[in-house]
This record gives C-alpha cells, sequence and structure tokens, in this order.
C-alpha cells in the first residue's frame, strides 16, 4: 500500500467514514490514477475534467459511480492533498429521478421459494422485513435480534446512526429454523472464515440466482428486498413519517418516493375517473 493511499484511509477514518465508503472512495482514486498511468497526486483539474468525460462518454457509468468518483476525488484533493483550487473544478452530476422496482406480494413468495441456500433465504428474507440495505444484513450480529422485544437493532448504518426496527413474527420463525442448523455464534451471518461476516457479493449473486429461477421479469436486486418492505407497509396503510424512520431516512422526501410506485396511492385517481365517467345510454 503507498503512503499516499494509507494517508488518504486516515484521513477517512478520522472522519469518521464507513469501512464500505473508504473502501468505495479509495477504490475511485485508484481507478483514477490507473486510467492515466501515474500517481493521483501528479494530476490536476484537467485530468479531472479528463477523466469525468471518461467515464460519461466512453464507459458510460452509471450515476451511482459517476457521484461516488466526484465525492471520492473532492475528498482526495480537498483533505489529503490539502488542494481546494483543484475542487472548484469537479463539477457534480445531476441526479438521475429513476423510480424503485417493487415486487407483488405474489412476485416476492415466488422469489424465496426460489432460494434453495437456507442461509441466503434468511437473509434476504430478513431484508425484506425489516426494510434493510444489504450492508446492514450482512452486518448484523446474534446480539442485535432481540426477541423479547421484537426488535433489529441497526448498527452504525447508513450516516453512522443506529436505528431499530420492528421484528415480526415471520421472520422470527424464519431466524429459529436458521438456527437450529447453523448455530451462529457472534455474526448473525457469518461468512468464510466464519469470524468475518457474510459477503454482501455472495448475497447479491444469490439474489440474482433466485430472480432467474423464479422467472421474473422485473430487474431484481438485493435493494429491491428494501423497495418491497417501504412500498408494502404504504399499501398497509403505515403513514410515511414511520417508514421514514424504520428505514432511516434522513429527508421525508426520500420516503416520499413510494407513493409513486404504491398502487393503494394511485387508487384516489382511478376512483375519481370513475365519478365523472358516464356511460352512454
Amino acid at each position: 500500500m503507498s503512503s499516499l493511499r494509507q494517508r488518504m484511509i486516515e484521513d477517512l477514518r478520522i472522519r469518521n467514514y464507513s469501512q464500505n465508503t473508504i473502501n468505495v472512495y479509495t477504490r475511485c482514486v485508484a481507478s483514477y490514477a490507473s486510467h492515466f498511468g501515474k500517481s493521483p497526486d501528479l494530476l490536476g483539474p484537467k485530468h479531472i475534467r479528463d477523466y469525468q468525460l471518461f467515464l460519461v462518454k466512453s464507459k458510460r457509468a452509471s450515476w451511482a459511480l459517476f457521484n461516488q468518483t466526484v465525492c471520492a476525488l473532492r475528498f482526495f484533493y480537498q483533505v489529503t492533498l490539502g488542494r481546494r483550487e483543484s475542487v472548484e473544478h469537479i463539477a457534480y452530476p445531476r441526479r438521475e429521478k429513476r423510480l424503485p422496482v417493487v415486487l407483488s406480494v405474489g412476485e416476492l413468495r415466488a422469489f424465496f421459494q426460489a432460494v434453495e441456500n437456507l442461509k441466503h433465504r434468511t437473509i434476504l428474507m430478513t431484508m425484506y422485513a425489516a426494510g434493510l440495505r444489504v450492508s446492514e444484513a450482512t452486518g448484523l450480529c446474534v446480539a442485535d435480534i432481540d426477541s423479547e422485544s421484537m426488535l433489529v437493532r441497526i448498527r452504525q448504518a447508513k450516516g453512522n446512526r443506529d436505528r431499530y426496527v420492528p421484528l415480526s413474527s415471520a421472520p422470527l420463525t424464519a431466524f429459529r429454523e436458521y438456527w437450529s442448523v447453523y448455530k451462529p455464534k457472534s455474526w448473525l451471518f457469518p461468512g468464510r472464515p466464519s469470524h468475518q461476516p457474510l459477503s454482501t457479493r455472495v448475497v447479491q449473486m444469490a439474489c440474482s440466482r433466485a430472480r432467474r429461477k423464479a422467472r421474473l421479469s422485473k430487474p431484481v436486486t438485493t435493494h429491491t428486498m428494501r423497495h418491497c418492505f417501504a412500498t408494502h407497509l404504504l399499501e398497509a396503510g403505515t403513514d410515511l413519517p414511520t417508514i421514514q424512520l424504520l428505514l432511516g431516512h434522513r429527508s421525508l422526501s426520500s420516503t416520499a418516493t413510494y407513493l409513486h410506485v404504491s398502487t393503494r396511492a394511485l387508487q384516489p385517481t382511478q376512483s375519481l375517473l370513475e365519478a365523472v365517467h358516464t356511460p352512454e345510454s
């Protein structure tokens, strides 16, 4: 590991960035340096602009990757190198506005039935039942499950914030079946070796296999479980502030996105049309 990379990691840790963010930022800066074949401290504003054009035109990078790269480079130049003048030339992209993909209850049931591995099925069901991100699910410890209070503790989630989510009887039953087979000691979903948590990549691959086996036409990712959780709660009558709290969103506007995909939220429009429509005699 180069001294420059080590210094950036230390700068991120001092500011209490999560390990996932540290990995993403260092990977983005490494890709940037590799593109030019030079150490990143030898590159300047022109290189930054050329690399952004490369991401957009040649690589056709997603908004998420482009934005992660921008954030990583801004941190690297401003904090690690102390070159604030370079940061002024790093433009932020306009955010894409895409509605989340949500599965119906029947599609979700078929999806879970298609997951053959008990551990993979349990973690995906947990993500749906509690509205968890994949990193939050793999980071669960045995001590985070409070079966008496029926709560799951999410430790240091996005934004370094803890939160609690309720645990219904259905996932608790799945936990007990899973527990009788795997008997986890520290991590709720241990990986290989067992003293490490299950890799998020393993869960993502299990999700892809289940989608193909269930023959679902919709694109399904691990984050779809979280989208389904929020949308199904909304359709069951849960108010937006409560869903916001359970998801750990900072802004209610983020949670309000699910109004656009909830069939319950769209029903009033249909009923209004029916009220003014009078069939000809």
